[in-house]
Formats: structure tokens, sequence, C-alpha cells
């Protein structure tokens, strides 16, 4: 007996060690604290800057709610002319004078900081960031909140982590946290908040990191029901699938929306364009921008602020076919006017908008010509919302969650995923990416195509530099001593696809490497053997953080 005991003993031991070696040399147990943590100090700071919002919107509609358009029927419409320019002022002036970059933050910088490294997340700047958001979308800014709340949670994660020594798939993780309980905490959606981050951020699936980023969120959701209430986003009836004759309807419906998306995309970046070609001070971008924002709200008062009493309207199929179209244009101008003038913000909820008045008036359409088969225009306006939400984003999988527990629309699986998937196929065929990748393409890192791309971006030649022999290389280190104009030389701050080019375009297996500055000192040799070893070792680390 002693003996068989002994022997699963053994067994047990031998089965259990290394897996429990493995979660304790990886620190899961401090992650899942600060997990916990960073769950439920992100869901207070979302809660507050919500607060904040409305705080600034009380300022001037007398009316802190999210019924913007039903509070702005009650004040001059010179005030609704102003309000936007007025915040803007303030927005711009803050923008110029104290704030790095001169942006607010929000998903694209999060994406870069998960591949750069949370070091790029300032706690001041994120603060400040939030803010200016605040003060944007409480004056009228045509934009969403969802987006800064994730820049906020990512900040205040990185934030709370600093200086802890954990190692970089650790920080990314916990960025990932910060991420899931900003997103469960504002939209109410602890599972859209877990995929999001995942999807979205993280760009894999590894359990490692889906434990704590499922903690974050439920600690995020637990928090912000605590303080709203467990209920939905959109409060809407129970819509039906009438007859499954409509889903070619559905299909076209996809293709009507990857159109809508793509253009509302190609508006953001063509007013963005033009935007920076503005020749007046910079501080009044959000000036001319917040004017023009108003200048629309006077005919069209739906598009102040997020949006959610309009998007609300149409799912409850309370808006008229004339009306959605005009608010698909209305909105799509608003919202590209006011991020190109540099208002903080961001597109998910715009995204919601737009998709929502587009499936409702589709769906009125179809029911005007197949009255017997077409179901309501709100179960076509729930399709809408999330097939160009996840076309502009390119989160097709949480977006799809997301439309769920913000509408509690779980009869419509098989139509939404339907709509989903053929909206996303053609934007990504006419396209090419998302809009946070467009962001990121624009400051040259190349995110979507994989991390043997960013790697050689990330990767500066000092971190597999070879240093200078005291006595092989003497000559070299004398003090003013200069390479000739012929001899070719990398710099420390040079990246690795910087260095591998230069090994191809010079044949040379050994270059030398100098400091930066007026006066560059020999540093040491870049050997592309070592090179390519540590762009071997980076990808080799990149997988099994994507897999473990």
């Amino acid at each position: 007996m002693s003996a068989q005991i002994k022997r699963f003993y053994g067994i047990a031991h031998g089965w259990i060690e290394p897996n429990w070696r493995v979660f304790t040399s990886t620190r899961q147990p401090a992650i899942w604290i600060l997990a916990v943590v960073i769950g439920f100090g992100v869901a207070v700071a979302a809660i507050l800057f919500r607060l904040a919002i409305g705080a600034f919107q009380w300022l001037w509609l007398a009316d802190a709610s999210e019924q913007v358009t039903t509070a702005a029927a009650r004040v001059p419409w010179w005030l609704i002319l102003l309000a936007p320019a007025a915040g803007g002022l303030l927005v711009g002036l803050v923008l110029q004078y104290f704030h790095p970059g001169r942006r607010t933050g929000g998903v694209a910088d999060v994406i870069e900081a998960r591949v750069s490294g949370t070091e790029s997340l300032g706690l001041r700047a994120g603060l400040r960031s939030a803010v200016l958001t605040a003060l944007s979308l409480g004056s009228g800014a045509s934009a969403g909140r969802e987006g800064p709340i994730v820049h906020l949670g990512a900040t205040l994660a990185a934030a709370i982590t600093r200086g802890l020594g954990l190692s970089e798939t650790s920080r990314r993780t916990l960025l990932g946290c910060g991420v899931a309980s900003a997103v469960s905490a504002s939209f109410n959606a602890p599972i859209a908040g877990v995929l999001f981050a995942l999807e979205v951020v993280l760009g894999h699936y590894a359990t490692t990191a889906f434990v704590p980023i499922v903690i974050a969120s439920v600690c995020g959701t637990i928090l912000s029901r605590l303080w709203i209430g467990d209920v939905a986003a959109f409060e809407i009836p129970i819509y039906q699938i009438t007859s499954y004759l409509e889903f070619p309807a559905f299909f076209i419906l996809g293709i009507v929306c990857a159109l809508v998306a793509v253009i509302f995309q190609f508006s953001l970046i063509t007013t963005d364009y033009f935007a920076r070609r503005l020749t007046v001070p910079f501080f009044m971008r959000p000036v001319v921008g917040g004017f023009l924002v108003g200048a629309i709200a006077l005919m069209f008062p739906q598009v102040l602020g997020v949006g959610y009493e309009a998007t609300d309207q149409a799912l409850k199929q309370q808006l008229p076919l004339f009306l959605m179209l005009a608010l698909i244009v209305a909105k799509t101008a608003a919202t590209s006017i006011t991020l190109a003038s540099r208002f903080g913000g961001g597109i998910f909820s715009p995204a919601l908008y737009i998709g929502a008045m587009t499936g409702g008036a589709f769906g009125i359409i179809a029911a005007s010509a197949f009255p017997e088969t077409a179901s309501s225009q709100g179960l076509y306006a729930i399709l809408g919302m999330g097939a160009v939400a996840a076309a502009v984003l390119g989160a097709p999988i949480s977006t799809t969650m997301i439309v769920f527990e913000l509408t509690g629309g779980y009869g419509l699986t098989i139509a939404l995923l339907l709509t989903v998937s053929v909206a996303v196929g053609l934007t990504l065929a006419i396209h090419g990416r998302s809009h946070f990748h467009w962001q990121l393409e624009m400051r040259g890192l190349f995110v979507n195509v994989g991390p043997h791309k960013y790697l050689v971006q990330k990767v500066r030649v000092a971190e597999f530099l070879l240093p200078p022999n005291l006595e092989e290389d003497a000559e070299f280190l004398e003090e003013g001593y200069r390479f000739d104009g012929d001899t070719k030389v990398l710099f420390l701050k040079d990246t690795l696809e910087s260095a591998l080019r230069t090994f191809d375009e010079t044949g040379q297996s050994r270059i030398p490497v100098v400091s930066s500055g007026k006066n560059p000192s020999f540093a040491g040799w870049a050997l592309e053997v070592k090179a390519l070893a540590y762009f071997n070792e980076a990808m080799i680390d990149a997988n099994v953080e994507e897999h473990r």
C-alpha cells in the first residue's frame, strides 16, 4: 500500500510540478491579483469619465443625461451653434500649449503601446487626454466615448504595473485587462470586453491572457452594475426573424453596410487630410470644427455628442426613412469634422449610430418591397449597427457580442453573423484595413501584417550590439576617430529593419555602430548573424505568447 501511494505521488508530482513551476515562474498569481485591482480601478475611472461628460454638458444644456437631442430642443439656436466652438477653443488651447502630440488618445495608441511598449502611455498625458475628451463630448462634439475610455483604462493599467519588474508579456496582458474592464464598464458587456481586448488589442486568444482579462472584465462589470444597474444600454422590444426567405436581404444589407463603412472611413481620412492643411493657428482648428458641427446640429441636433438617443430611436422604430438617410450623411460629416479638428473622441459610437440608421432605412425599404416576408425595421437596425461597427473597427467577433449585450437580441444570432461577416469581408476587399490599423500605418506601424513586420521596426541596433574589444578595436576607440565617408555605419537607434537592409546592400556581415549626436563615437559592431538570431528569438517569444 505504501509503495502504491509513493508511486501515485511520484506520478502526480511529475505531472503537476512542471505546470505549477511555469505558472509561478510567469508570476500568474500576481497577475491575477493585479487584474482585480485594474478591473475595479478602471471601472471607477470609466464611471467618473461618464460623469465628467455629463457635467460639461450640463453647463450649456442644463441636462447631464444622454438625451442630448431632447435637451437641445429647449435651448436657443445660437447656443447650439456656439457651444461646440467654445468647447473647441478650450480644447485647442490645451492641445497647443500643454498636451504632447497635440491629440487625444484612443484605441490605436493602445495597440501601439502593445507593440512598442507600455512606456508610451504616460499617466499625466492619459488623464489630460480623458479630461479633454470629456470636455469635447460634453460641449457637443460628434464622437464616441468608448475609445477614449479604452485609452484611459490602458493608461491606468500601465501606470499600476510600471516599476513592478514584470515581463513584457505580463505587461501586455495587464494592458488587455485595462481594456476589458473599460469596455465592460462602459457597455455593461463583460463578454464583449474580454473579446475586444483579445481580438483588437492583444491580437491573440492565449489562455494565460484570457484568465486575467476575464477577471478584470468581471470586476469592471460588477462595479458598473452597482452604479448604473444591470440593464442593457438599449432597451428595445424583442424582434424575431419573420422568414428564412429574408436571408438574401440580410446578405444585401451586409453589402450596403460595407459600402457605408468604407465611405465613413474615407470621409475620416479625407477630412483629416484637408484639416492638416488649414492655415489657421492650431488652437483654432477645434474652434472651426466646432462651429461647423454646431451648424450641422442646427438642422440635425441628433448629431451632437455620443448620439445614443438617436441610435435608441432607430432601434425602436421611431425615426422615418428620410430622416435616417439624412442622419447617415450628417453624422458622417459631423464625426469626420470633429476628429479632424482634434476634438477628443472615438469612432465606436458613431459607427453604431450610422449602422443603426443604415439598417433601419434598409428595413423600411425592404418592408415596402416585400411586406409579407420582411421583418421589422428595428431588427434591420440592429443588424446594420453590428455590421457597420464591425467593418470600421475590424473586430467582427467582439462587435457581434457587443451588439448582443447592448440590445439583448440573442435571437438574431445567425442573421447578425451573416450580415457582419459580409460587411467585414467586403470592407477588407475594398479598404484592406480597419480604421485603427489605418491610423497606425499613418505612423509607420504595420501591425495587421504580423509580428515579423513590427518586430523589425521595434528592435533597435543597441539591443543586439556587440561591444567593442579594447585591443582589437583600439584604433576606433581613440578620441576624435571618424570613419571615412565610404564606410557604411549604423546608429544605436537604427531599427533592425534598417540594419538588415544595410547588411543586404553592402554584402558585409559586420558593420560598425556609432552613437548619435554632433560628435558620434564608436559604440561597437552589428553582426548579421547576431541580428538574425535576435530576430528569430523575438519571433519565437511572440509565438509562445500567442499560444501558451
